[in-house]
């Protein structure tokens, strides 16, 4: 009986004990420092063990090979397990159009773990998402961050509520009746967080039958008024950029400006309202309320310094996403240094999601997603080789 259950111990080890791993790369972009020329990183049940130059590796580690090496990449804003590749209305639940005010929808009931695209980006480097309801309703509902691995919407999810995506903004008014203008959009808004105000003040009363009923919609607003979760808000024309910042100043909001076509124009008023930035993918079009975007926003941002973050966004036409990478080398010839332009895509939207310990540089201690390459990142015949995600390969070819 001894040996029977000692077998079962060494097989029980065997198959759930993650693989021992060493990347050596030409040059290893940690993000966290210098570059590290002939570097080693080495990984160790799913997290980073070490990290330098030319480090000796112990024995029975699997040894990948890459010209360059850099941390797993972290998409701040897509719509990706939400809206799919089909573009029918089976794979798109991504913005409910029942009414304009929503915050309890919650992103993990129509995430598809399974979805085609998750793999797309997956294959391009992006090993984290932050993603949820859409842009187009005052409040779509809620946000949710997920690791691009294959599993169940609970095995690949690490935080269920994220944010609150809202939006300010003529593609409002188009879904819906009402709002109808601008002042509309803003007045339907504070209206909701007064109320959600007073129901948090009400379900302090010691005398428990004068507290109101649970209410899943108004308890969303209420974390968002504690500063439980931040508000995700979808704007680009300067008026509307100045609608979101008067709306966080005045219920003390966790602000994150989303799109910011034309934030470059408000960087004094951005820089004093310590909102955070997701900027609008640097390829979209000039148009709409995003007539004005540069594509030097990314550059004066940063340079301002204002942390960045660069998104894939949303696409209403196949195949829904963009690719991350491109996005951000697309900023680099309108002044976005190298360096920068990797932060806007792995630190910077990993500090924004409050996930800096974890994710976003390849440091020790953190999750193991790493990304191998056979070439400049940045470059476009580079190819994505192998991906890690907590340790373990997700990708392994050039393709």
């Amino acid at each position: 009986m001894k040996k029977i259950v000692t077998t079962l111990t060494f097989l029980s080890a065997l198959f759930f004990t993650k693989a021992q791993v060493a990347i050596k790369g030409e040059i290893v972009y940690t993000v966290s420092g210098s570059p590290v020329q002939n570097g080693v990183v080495l990984i160790n049940n799913g997290k980073i063990e070490n990290v330098g130059a030319n480090l000796v590796i112990p024995a029975g580690y699997k040894i990948y090979e890459a010209k360059v090496v850099t941390p797993g990449l972290v998409d701040a804003r897509s719509l990706v397990g939400i809206s799919g590749a089909m573009n029918i209305p089976v794979d798109q639940d991504q913005l409910e159009k029942s009414s304009p005010v929503q915050p309890d929808l919650r992103a993990i009931d129509a995430y598809n773990p399974e979805e085609s695209l998750i793999k797309v980006v997956r294959d391009n480097g992006v090993t984290t998402i932050h993603t949820g309801h859409g842009i187009g309703a005052l409040v779509s509902g809620q946000t949710m961050i997920a690791k691009t691995k294959n599993g169940t919407v609970e095995d690949v999810t690490i935080k269920p509520l994220a944010m609150l995506a809202m939006t300010l903004g003529p593609s409002v008014s188009g879904n819906f009746p009402s709002p109808g203008t601008k002042a509309k959009q803003v007045a339907m808004i504070r209206t909701e967080l007064l109320k959600a105000q007073a129901y948090a003040k009400k379900q302090l009363d010691k005398d428990s039958s004068k507290r109101p009923p649970e209410d899943i919609k108004t308890d969303v607003l209420v974390k968002l008024l504690k500063g439980e979760i931040k508000a995700l808000i979808t704007v680009n024309s300067s008026t509307d950029i100045m609608n979101a910042i008067r709306l966080a100043k005045e219920f003390n909001l966790k602000l994150v400006l989303d799109g910011a076509a034309e934030a470059y124009r408000l960087i004094p008023q951005i820089k004093e309202a310590k909102a955070e930035i997701v900027l609008h993918a640097t390829m979209a079009r000039n148009g709409g309320d995003m007539v004005n975007m540069s594509r030097e926003s990314a550059a004066l941002l940063t340079a301002a310094g204002i942390s960045v973050s660069i998104e894939t966004g949303y696409e209403g036409y196949v195949p829904k996403t963009r690719i991350l990478l491109f996005e951000a080398a697309q900023a680099i010839p309108y002044g976005l240094s190298f360096t920068d332009a990797l932060k806007c895509i792995t630190i910077n939207p990993a500090t924004l999601l409050g996930l800096e310990k974890r994710i976003g540089t390849i440091e020790k201690g953190k999750d193991a997603d790493i990304v191998l390459y056979n070439g400049d990142p940045f470059e476009y015949l580079t190819k994505v080789c192998v991906v890690f995600i907590n340790g373990e390969p997700v990708k392994e070819d050039c393709k």
